[in-house]
């Protein structure tokens, strides 16, 4: 057990990028207010996650990733369990107990365990040589099979299955996707701006390969193929699983906290225990999980400001926006692009200079934009979306950029 001492005890489980923000930002509030003790299952300081596409493909190092070094914890006075899961929460007790035996007490526990790869329960999926595109050490097993050569399935073309096909087909792996929809990204990008996409990425070398189900992983001892429904096979030296994430929730299930698809949490990131909050791709806020990192962060400071005392600001979810970190394809999506009842599409399609727009239209609001080889606009688009402005007097420019909008 740990000393009492006089402060109360703040334990975080999970020292990844929603945790570790949130702990920031209480720092920044109230930095002597508790004792901070943080467990992470990985073996080294809290990165950036959001940048494994970039080291994945040679483009940024591991020492670039880094935000908060060893000594950062030492300087803020937090103690770092690395290497060190939380197995078991004792609510009644108010204790966590991790892998190496030890316990430590807490007044408050914020609980960021993030989630973990969807990895596709077929045949074979235990083989050696598949993966999920996770953490660092999912990196350096696909720069060794990089190292090596050879074949590389991606299974999932949605943005982290594209970043991490690019990151293998530019370490020298000869790469296919293989994804189960009709077209690629289908949650950012509408069928134009996919057929795009899927054409860029062919004419760089990707092979993709639409509306396959894959039903087995096949090797002896490792993965050397897989095959599709319709018997169809593919050779693979490697098979990265990226077709969408869980959230990581067994750790509150078993402590008995709400859990549906994730844990259930407030306005204020509680869970239905009031010493207990959870941030970030673990939890569920008015029946939605989270994934991009804007939303993530907001989370980070409205539980921070609770932690602190500052008990007033409320977690409010807003419009995201998403781009793809693959160097020399442009793309950003934003807001609701389904659309719907009462919308209306302005688009603009420039075949020979492979670019494409489209914007929603809710009334005198843009609700939604998908923009293809000319992003430039795409954070002006984005702001026009959360701040609902209305947009009636510049509509007949809105699809010519914030230039035009704004001369006219």
């Amino acid at each position: 057990m740990n000393g009492a001492g006089d402060k109360p005890s703040l334990v975080v489980i999970g020292n990844g990028m929603a945790g570790m923000r949130t702990v920031e930002e209480l720092l920044k509030l109230a930095p002597d207010m508790y004792r901070i003790t943080v467990f992470g299952a990985e073996p080294h300081g809290n990165y950036n996650r959001i940048l494994l596409s970039p080291v994945l493909a040679g483009e940024k190092t591991v020492d670039d990733i880094m935000l908060h070094t060893r000594e950062w914890y030492a300087a803020n006075g937090v103690t770092l369990h690395a290497g060190d899961p939380v197995v078991r929460i004792d609510r009644k007790k108010r204790v966590v107990h991790a892998a190496s035996g030890l316990q430590v007490a807490y007044d408050r526990l914020l609980i960021a365990t993030g989630s973990k790869p969807f990895i596709v329960p077929v045949p074979g999926h235990q083989l050696p040589g598949v993966i999920g595109f996770r953490d660092l050490q999912d990196v350096d097993t696909m720069l060794a099979a990089a190292h090596a050569g050879g074949k590389a399935v991606v299974i999932g073309g949605g943005l982290l299955g594209l970043e991490a096909a690019n990151g293998l087909l530019r370490r020298g792996m000869q790469v296919s996707v293989v994804h189960l929809g009709g077209s690629l990204m289908n949650q950012q990008l509408d069928p134009p701006a996919a057929e795009l996409l899927r054409a860029s990425l062919e004419r760089r070398g990707l092979r993709i390969l639409l509306n396959r189900q894959t039903a087995a992983i096949e090797g002896a001892g490792k993965v050397e193929a897989i095959r599709f429904g319709d018997g169809e096979r593919l050779e693979a030296d490697l098979v990265v699983m990226a077709a969408g994430v869980r959230p990581n929730v067994e750790l509150a299930q078993a402590a008995g906290l709400h859990v549906e698809r994730a844990i259930v949490v407030d306005d204020t990131l509680q869970t239905y225990d009031p010493r207990v909050y959870a941030v970030g791709e673990c939890v569920q806020h008015r029946r939605s999980t989270f994934g991009l990192v804007a939303p993530i962060w907001d989370q980070a400071r409205v539980c921070a400001a609770h932690l602190a005392g500052h008990g007033h600001r409320r977690y409010v979810q807003q419009a995201t926006a998403t781009k793809l970190k693959v160097t020399g394809v442009d793309l950003y999506s934003a807001g609701d692009i389904v659309g719907g009842e009462g919308t209306e599409d302005l688009v603009l399609r420039d075949r020979r200079g492979g670019v494409y727009k489209r914007l929603v239209v809710a009334g005198n609001r843009l609700t939604g934009a998908v923009l293809y080889g000319d992003v430039l606009d795409g954070p002006w688009y984005f702001e026009l979306i959360q701040k609902r402005t209305d947009i009636s007097a510049m509509r007949d420019q809105l699809l010519f950029g914030q230039a035009l909008c704004m001369a006219a």
